[in-house]
């Protein structure tokens, strides 16, 4: 059975899987609470460009799967004036909360969604990024491609999205125990170009063990309009 033939039951079944983690680092990288620190500094480095040469702009970014705040406050914060949380689990969600109170930092976080990302609508034209890491295998191909539909509407002008996924060699792996996939990049790349996106710079990161899969990060945005060029 793969992920495409599981129906509903795939979320269910990672929501139940997701509800026995304990809201914790340790917890939301499956005891790999060690490499916060070095994800955060590759997440930074990739994205430095973009800001420093003005195409991104710094005023809100939105964390898509965000489970305790861990990407944001570690990564995103650094950057961003304002940060949205999205997680489908409402106790990750309230962890984050109190720990972002707990620093000072709760005016700097908008909303808090309590939603999955197949159910997820970003607010028209809110987001200079969108960023998405360790939670695109948890949606079907499907629903893969129309959530990017719906974030390419969330961006601003010139907004860019951000993905940080763990990638196989070749082929998709199903992860029955918490109703994850891990896909291909090939894979990856050709449902973002379906939902509509151009990748414009890719890297991967480095300072991981080599026993896990490849971890690589992906920026895409919106393809540049095509110029009508009258005849005459």
């Amino acid at each position: 059975m793969t992920h495409k033939d599981r129906g509903s039951a795939w979320y269910t079944d990672a929501a139940s899987y997701w509800e026995r983690v304990e809201p914790t680092v340790q917890g939301m990288l499956g005891g790999f609470g060690f490499l916060t620190d070095t994800d955060a500094r590759g997440s930074l480095d990739f994205i430095a460009e973009f800001i420093d040469n003005g195409q991104l702009a710094t005023a809100t970014a939105c964390d898509c799967g965000a489970g305790i705040g861990r990407v944001t406050d570690t990564f995103l914060l650094k950057k961003f004036e304002k940060v949205d949380l999205v997680e489908q689990n409402s106790a990750f969600l309230e962890t984050a909360k109190t720990a972002f109170t707990e620093r000072g930092q709760a005016h700097r976080i908008g909303e808090y969604y309590a939603v999955g990302l197949q159910d997820f609508v970003p607010e028209e034209g809110k987001y200079d990024l969108i960023w998405c890491q360790w939670v695109l295998g948890h949606l079907t191909d499907d629903d893969f491609v129309a959530f990017f539909k719906r974030c390419k509407l969330g961006l601003k002008p010139g907004g860019f999205i951000g993905v940080k996924e763990n990638l196989t060699k070749n082929g998709i792996i199903v992860d029955e125990e918490d109703s994850s996939c891990t896909r291909d990049e090939r894979t990856l790349k050709r449902l973002l170009a379906q939902a509509g996106l151009t990748i414009v710079k890719e890297s991967l990161q480095k300072g991981f063990p080599k026993e896990l899969y490849a971890v690589k990060m992906h920026v895409a945005r919106l393809p540049p309009p095509v110029v009508q060029t009258a005849l005459f």
